[in-house]
């Protein structure tokens, strides 16, 4: 795929994460994808079923997710995100904040996610009950 197909599956998937379509979003991943959030010590997730269920731990208590695109970038198989993500909560807080993201395509899918972000500044706008929440996963739920 060219550079511009890269950045076109990559809108896909993120456009398809801030609507909750779970079908959409794992239609972009290949079946051997791994999604990590850096800065957190999780093992992450592999396929895309785990990926979701991973994803949906938190956004099972969201009422609505937006993303502001800031610079979206490729070289060959590697796609770059930075944006802002705001976060509506079912209880109506919000939480807003940037991430950069790396997307490793492979066979036209995204092989390879990674999250880079500043846990300190973006769990410390969370809510109490939603941190509670969070706090009865673990990683075998998405592993």
């Amino acid at each position: 795929m060219s550079t511009e197909e890269n950045k076109a599956l990559v809108k896909k998937m993120w456009q398809a994460l801030a609507e909750m379509d779970w079908d959409t979003m794992k239609s972009c991943m290949h079946p051997e994808i791994f999604y990590e959030d850096v800065p957190t010590d999780d093992v992450g997730a592999k396929g895309p079923d785990n990926c979701v269920k991973r994803l949906q731990i938190a956004f099972n208590h969201l009422s609505k997710q937006e993303q502001t695109t800031h610079h979206l970038a490729g070289d060959g198989d590697m796609v770059f995100l930075d944006h802002t993500e705001k976060w509506t909560f079912t209880s109506g807080e919000t939480a807003q904040h940037r991430f950069c993201t790396m997307h490793e395509i492979k066979d036209g899918l995204v092989y390879r996610w990674s999250d880079f972000w500043d846990m300190n500044k973006f769990v410390g706008q969370f809510p109490q009950w939603f941190l509670e929440e969070m706090m009865k996963s673990t990683e075998a739920d998405f592993s």
